[in-house]
């Protein structure tokens, strides 16, 4: 019996039933087979080594591929587990997921890891890796998954077991006399792990969670060449110069301190003036693109949270309630009910829409304790949230206008490269198959007409529907997630949302949820990696700082800081008694992309000697002529 195998361009073969995607793969080709990490068959990633039954979309993914790396490093997270326990038989294993750059593995061992234990595990995982030994994958019931890891004394495993839900199937991944409680998929063989790089270890807690117990964890990566493992490790260099939790504090952007609380932002002078420089923007462009600013509060009742939803699918990630005269209110984790309710406050008909609702609204998350990272993970942030609410008639267009709406945004930042993806319909949804294809059409379809390469995640879209991200790539390829626009059929159902039609009938409206920088928070410490601190002028918290050679030339320095000023070019005088040497390496290290510098001969001349961050001297310039300059700059925005 054969089956009929659709590839991703489109073609479709015939092949016996029971191949597998490693036997497609060495039929077109040896070196693609070597190449092939895992599969998608069906929009679901596999083992290259299940057998394919009945008709199906095969998709073989490479290293190169995001899908394809999460295998690779979460294959490589189960080596390390394993060599682990061989060097140290007394460790329990906890979880080793892959991460964005790597994986990492928890153990449960009462004193630290050393440099000298990481070098020591490395050496095994590389003689294991030689041994290509077989990740072999079973289906096991309940209580036999149980009683191994109870003889293994894996009691971590034991309470992961406990709570899988009772119709999911339980499946094991064995690689020499190692096994792992795991769904999968793995490589085919440790042989495919060619290098590999243990980069630290740290205490967490176990689940993340401080009133748990310290485990150790151990971070690495491995890649299928030398070259790539030479490549990212010089990125990792370069990767700490940029890390946004350092140049805050270099640069006096912001803090964030137990004293407060883990994960509450506090924004200092520098950073504050950034931020609502990037806010004035974000409003003045969402003026001209129609859209309504609105305000929402900070906590509602507990009802609208049942209405809507997040109190059964996202109560974890909530604050617990407070307690508002005998009635329960809970912190906002986000803004869509609100601005709902703003749309059902009065009837609605056909002729007000489009509308568009927009807010920096500010929104409370938990976030387990380990999970937080400086400004990307935090527990308090500012959401740049919009709903679109339209007709069925108005979809396509409102989604071509935001989709250039999002890219005009994010250029204005500097950002150049970006990565798309289109997410469709998973297996459980809501709303009318008719809304899903209609909603799935109008962002295929945008995309297309704007000429925007994406990748198509099928199934990845949430149960209220399907979505597209935006990435963008930084200098060393990493990906930052920013734009999501995502139509919801859940909470306009949920609302009961409505609009009087042409034919007078009432009508549920498309929406539309957006946020363009994701969160300000967050998009703040992308914009510090992106650019190592060097903001574009338009966004410097202080674009010229004035040097005068000595006290001498303060009155001097002074008025040249009233005539920027006066033209909305954020100055400030150094009134420091220091050498001017030391004067500009202090302007170099705070970033500040001009210096004027002025003595006894710029007085005379009536200029400015002007230097540029990174780049040195420019000349001497009128202050005229200086303006000039930097107002040039400026347009370029």
């Amino acid at each position: 019996m054969n089956i009929k195998i659709k590839f991703p361009d489109g073609n479709i073969k015939e092949y016996p039933s029971g191949i597998c995607a490693l036997e497609v793969a060495q039929g077109i080709s040896q070196g693609l087979a070597d190449q092939t990490i895992a599969a998608r068959i069906n929009g679901r990633l596999v083992d290259v080594n299940l057998p394919i039954r009945q008709d199906a979309s095969l998709e073989l993914l490479k290293f190169e591929s995001e899908a394809g790396q999460e295998v690779y490093w979460h294959s490589t997270a189960h080596l390390m587990a394993q060599a682990v326990q061989q060097l140290f038989p007394e460790v329990k294993v906890t979880i080793g997921p892959a991460i964005e750059n790597g994986f990492y593995y928890d153990f449960d061992k009462p004193v630290p890891f050393t440099d000298e234990d990481l070098l020591a595990i490395e050496q095994r995982m590389q003689e294991l890796a030689k041994q290509n030994l077989e990740y072999k994958r079973s289906e096991v019931s309940r209580n036999e998954a149980m009683e191994l890891f109870r003889q293994m004394g894996e009691t971590y495993k034991l309470e992961i077991l406990a709570e899988i839900p009772e119709n999911e199937t339980i499946s094991l991944y064995k690689q020499g006399e190692f096994v792992d409680l795991c769904r999968g998929p793995h490589i085919i063989h440790t042989g495919k792990i060619k290098s590999i790089k243990l980069l630290k270890t740290s205490g967490a807690y176990w689940r993340g969670d401080s009133r748990n117990k310290m485990l150790q964890r151990i971070y690495g990566i491995s890649f299928p060449s030398k070259k790539l493992l030479k490549k990212h490790l010089s990125d990792l260099e370069e990767a700490k110069k940029r890390d946004h939790r350092r140049i805050g504090i270099d640069l006096d952007l912001y803090s964030i301190s137990d004293e407060i609380g883990p994960g509450l932002v506090l924004w200092h002078p520098n950073g504050a003036m950034i931020r609502n420089i990037v806010e004035d923007f974000w409003r003045k462009e969402h003026l001209k693109a129609g859209y309504k600013l609105v305000y929402s509060p900070h906590i509602g009742k507990k009802q609208l949270w049942e209405t809507s939803g997040h109190l059964f699918f996202y109560k974890d990630s909530m604050f617990a309630p407070l307690d508002v005269e005998g009635q329960e209110y809970y912190l906002k984790p986000m803004n869509c009910p609100f601005h709902i309710a703003i749309y059902n406050s009065q009837r609605r008909s056909y002729r007000e829409l489009p509308l568009r609702l927009a807010e920096l609204g500010t929104v409370y998350r938990y976030e387990k304790s380990g999970a937080l990272h400086g400004l990307m993970r935090v527990r308090g942030f500012t959401q740049d949230d919009a709903h679109l609410i339209c007709t069925e008639d108005q979809v396509e267009l409102e989604v071509e206008k935001l989709i250039k709406f999002s890219f005009m945004m994010l250029n204005s930042f500097g950002f150049e490269n970006y990565q798309v993806y289109l997410s469709t319909k998973p297996e459980k949804a809501v709303g009318e198959d008719k809304d899903w294809q209609i909603a799935t059409e109008s962002l295929m379809h945008a995309l297309h007409h704007q000429n925007i390469t994406y990748s198509v995640d099928e199934g990845g879209g949430a149960f209220y529907g399907p979505k597209i991200d935006i990435k963008i790539k930084d200098a060393l390829n990493r990906s930052w997630q920013c734009t999501t626009i995502q139509f919801d059929f859940n909470l306009p159902a949920r609302f009961n949302m409505e609009y009087t039609g042409a034919d007078n009938a009432p009508h549920r409206p498309f929406v539309l949820h957006r946020a363009l920088l994701g969160s300000v928070e967050r998009f703040f410490g992308t914009l510090i990696e992106y650019h190592g601190g060097n903001f574009p002028l338009w966004l410097c918290p202080v674009q010229v700082k004035i040097l005068p050679i000595s006290d001498n030339f303060l009155e001097y320095a002074q008025m040249i800081e009233s005539e920027l000023l006066q033209h909305e070019i954020r100055a400030e005088v150094d009134y420091r008694n220091e050498k001017i040497g030391f004067k500009i390496r202090a302007a170099e290290l705070q970033k500040i992309p001009y210096m004027f510098i002025v003595g006894a001969k710029e007085v005379e001349n009536q200029q400015v000697a002007v230097r540029r961050h990174t780049e040195g001297d420019l000349g001497s310039y009128d202050l005229a002529g200086a303006i000039e300059l930097l107002q040039s700059e400026l347009k370029k925005k």
